[in-house]
Parts: C-alpha cells; sequence; structure tokens
C-alpha cells in the first residue's frame, strides 16, 4: 500500500521518461531529443512544495543538461550505471529514507530502485516485462505529459494540489 504522504522526493529517468525515448543523432553527430513542455509545468508546481526532484540517467547529454537548468532541476546526475547505489547516497545527503521516494522509470536499469522505494511507476509505454514490477502504470507515455501526470497524482493525493495550483497562477499572473 503506497503510503502518499511519506514521499519527500521524486526521481526520474530521463530516456523514455522525461523524452519519448528517441535519441536521434544529425550527420554531425548533434544529439536530439523531445521534451514535454507540460511535464515541465508539472516540474515548475513541485517548486512550490517542499518534495525535492532529481533526475538520474545512465547516459551523458547536454540537452538534458540545459532542460534541468531550464527547469531548475537541482540534482543531476548523468552517466550513471548504478542507479540504487547512486539514490542510497542522494538520500543519505538529503536525510531521507526509501519510504520518501517516488520513482519513475521505464526500463530494467531502474528495477533495483523500483524494488526499494514507496512508490515506483512507469509510463504508458514501458515495456509490459518492467511494467509488471511497477506500483503504477501511468495513463500517458514517456515524454508525452508522463511525469506531469505523476506529480499531479502525488499532489492530489497528498492533498495539496489546489493549494500548489493556486500559487502556481500567482506566480505565473505575477511575472
Amino acid at each position: 500500500m503506497i503510503d502518499w504522504n511519506k514521499i519527500k522526493i521524486l526521481i526520474l529517468d530521463n530516456d523514455g521518461v522525461l523524452t519519448d525515448g528517441k535519441i536521434i543523432y544529425n550527420n554531425e553527430r548533434l544529439e536530439s531529443k523531445n521534451f514535454s513542455a507540460k511535464d515541465g509545468l508539472g516540474i515548475k508546481m513541485l517548486t512550490f512544495t517542499p518534495i525535492k526532484l532529481a533526475v538520474i540517467t545512465g547516459r551523458t547529454s547536454e540537452i538534458l543538461e540545459q532542460r534541468c537548468d531550464d527547469l531548475g532541476i537541482e540534482y543531476l546526475y548523468q552517466n550513471i550505471k548504478n542507479k540504487f547505489k547512486l539514490t542510497e547516497k542522494l538520500l543519505e545527503e538529503l536525510g531521507l529514507t526509501w519510504e520518501n521516494v517516488a520513482y519513475l522509470g521505464d526500463d530494467w536499469n531502474d528495477y533495483p530502485v523500483f524494488k526499494r522505494c514507496q512508490l515506483a511507476a512507469v509510463p504508458a509505454d514501458a515495456f509490459e516485462d518492467i511494467a509488471t514490477k511497477a506500483d503504477l502504470l501511468l495513463k500517458r507515455n514517456g515524454g508525452e505529459g508522463a511525469v506531469r501526470e505523476l506529480i499531479v497524482m502525488i499532489l492530489k493525493e497528498q492533498g495539496i494540489y489546489e493549494k500548489v495550483l493556486e500559487e502556481l497562477i500567482h506566480h505565473l499572473e505575477n511575472m
């Protein structure tokens, strides 16, 4: 049973979660990725809460670094081969425990974290074999609003969605 109120950090994978999972290279070997603006606004909503956000990915991407800078994501870890060990270290640094973690991933390299966290979620387009290991199968695909869907769900389950939405709208009106 998920205790939504214990969630204090949302950890995201990148490819297939923040993006649609496609990695595109042009003739100059420059990489391209598709991110969702809908997810970006959901991430902005978290800034009006005490919930922390981290991105942990096995690859390295300047584009992801730029996206995280744009969104104010403080905790970005790239080229991580063992997401479990990195998550343990991050939790220790933040004074959190595994029961404080909601994790959104889409493949087997996310599974060691899935086994320990409070909430393991996958986008709708995750392969069935890993999706069966998650606590929650989202309705939206990676890179197409899955992150926002999970954020809204967490905020609603914690009973703070309306308050956060009011703060976000106030912020947007006064920019």
